[in-house]
């Protein structure tokens, strides 16, 4: 996501970095440069004027010139401004202190709109929350099916009423399941339509009538580039709506949608999808988002990850594992699953700063590389995956032959451990493993461009 964007942006930065001190030409060039890259990035022509008269006012108060470090004080100054068009702080979710809280969710026919329910729905029942969903798209084919399939993926329960055809008659009813229930959250999955119409707009009143939701979240599709403002627009002036939730944002390159809409609308997003799986959504913040754009990485989001994954008495116990040489094949297979868990590999590495432009040149990460791992050490019998040295030649063969790799790559495999073990040992002591010894272990030298996508 972003990558368009990001690429111009960091581009036209680490010039202006490299600069000892700038002059008032200098600045005018850099935000030429920046206008260029938001609009190629689809962003709205009006926003774009805006940002930059702000950046410009921005960058005259910071008085550049004159600042210890310039090219670092115009990098904060488009931080700060990127971070202020997506809308400042990140907003959250209303819950109702006592009975079920009500989120209504609207969008036209293609947004992802089901998926998303069902995203959020398993979003927020990871955060404790009991959570329902209610089938009341009554409009589309088999609508009412896919959200029942998603449910049970997500494991919430879903309110359903096949072959109903009055969506405020199961959106009540729904409603009064929910709080006979104990339910904390109960999400409407709303018809959508192929544009925004007077009855779209009707029914979604009505059913927001009959369930008063404390939010209202509108789903746009980032793929849609500025159709999804000009659909955002539409809404907002027909009917109110609280927030929104971008979907694709993962496959849209440029991200305008995602950098227009609080500014056309003043309605933040609140939500982002980032990838096709159910527990690929994630909270927006304008901030980190801002970070990632301009090459400095996403730390507080991939310690949030690791959290979430990782627990204190885990992390001890691989650390003892480590310093008595006791890690094994089946921990590294444990470690792999848990880190794969926390999202597509290539995601992660962005969020580290710096590691932007070093995947671009590198490539996209080939997933299959890491399916390949797993299928040899999967082919391995217990006793040798604690035990790597006892793999010599004929349990060589046939680990290959049950992981469909060949003999290379289990040889590969279990030289490249052994040298990992004992780098983690060192590190675990406290010494610094030599260039020549990590360059080894990842294999003899560099990391060699992944298969592009």
């Amino acid at each position: 996501m972003f990558d368009q964007l990001s690429e111009r942006l960091q581009g036209v930065l680490g010039g202006v970095r490299q600069r000892g001190k700038l002059s008032e030409p200098d600045i005018d060039e850099a935000l030429r440069e920046v206008r260029l890259a938001l609009l190629e990035a689809d962003v709205n022509f009006k926003v774009v004027k805006e940002f930059t008269t702000a950046l410009r006012e921005r960058l005259a108060g910071e008085q550049v010139s004159e600042a210890l470090n310039p090219g670092q004080t115009v990098v904060k100054a488009v931080a700060d401004q990127l971070t202020e068009l997506m809308g400042g702080s990140g907003r959250e979710l209303v819950f109702s202190p006592k009975g079920t809280t009500v989120i209504l969710m609207a969008g036209l026919q293609g947004s992802g709109k089901t998926t998303a329910c069902a995203k959020l729905a398993r979003l927020l029942s990871a955060d404790g929350k009991n959570v329902a969903l209610a089938a009341c798209d009554l409009q589309r084919p088999a609508a009412v099916e896919q959200l029942e399939r998603l449910g049970q993926q997500a494991k919430v329960q879903v309110y359903s009423q096949p072959g109903g055809t009055d969506a405020v008659a199961v959106a009540s009813w729904a409603l009064e399941q929910a709080n006979e229930q104990g339910r904390d959250v109960l999400i409407l999955d709303t018809a959508g339509r192929l544009h925004v119409d007077e009855e779209l707009m009707a029914e979604l009143a009505e059913v927001r009538k009959a369930t008063n939701p404390l939010d209202v979240l509108l789903v746009l599709d980032a793929m849609t580039g500025q159709d999804a403002v000009n659909v955002a627009e539409s809404f907002a002036e027909t009917s109110e709506f609280d927030g929104v939730v971008i979907t694709k944002l993962d496959g849209d390159a440029r991200g305008g949608a995602a950098l227009s809409v609080r500014a056309v609308t003043g309605k933040p997003i609140i939500y982002a999808s980032t990838g096709e799986k159910l527990d690929e959504l994630e909270r927006f913040h304008p901030d980190r988002m801002a970070s990632r754009i301009l090459g400095m990485g996403d730390v507080v989001t991939l310690i949030e990850k690791t959290q979430e994954e990782f627990d204190a008495g885990q992390a001890a116990d691989l650390e003892q594992k480590i310093r008595k040489q006791q890690f094994t094949l089946e921990d590294f297979l444990a470690q792999m699953k848990q880190v794969r868990r926390m999202g597509p590999i290539g995601n992660l590495m962005k969020m580290m700063p710096g590691m932007g432009g070093a995947m671009r040149q590198m490539g996209e990460v080939d997933e299959s590389e890491l399916d390949r791992l797993e299928a040899i050490i999967l082919s391995m019998t217990p006793y040798e995956r604690a035990h790597p040295d006892v793999i010599k030649g004929s349990r060589r063969k046939r680990i290959a032959a049950g992981s469909g790799t060949t003999v290379q790559a289990v040889n590969q495999l279990v030289k490249q451990f052994g040298q990992m073990n004992k780098l983690m040992k060192q590190l675990a002591d406290g010494k610094m493993p030599s260039p020549e010894q990590l360059m080894a272990s990842a294999g003899g030298g560099t990391p060699r461009p992944r298969r592009a996508r």
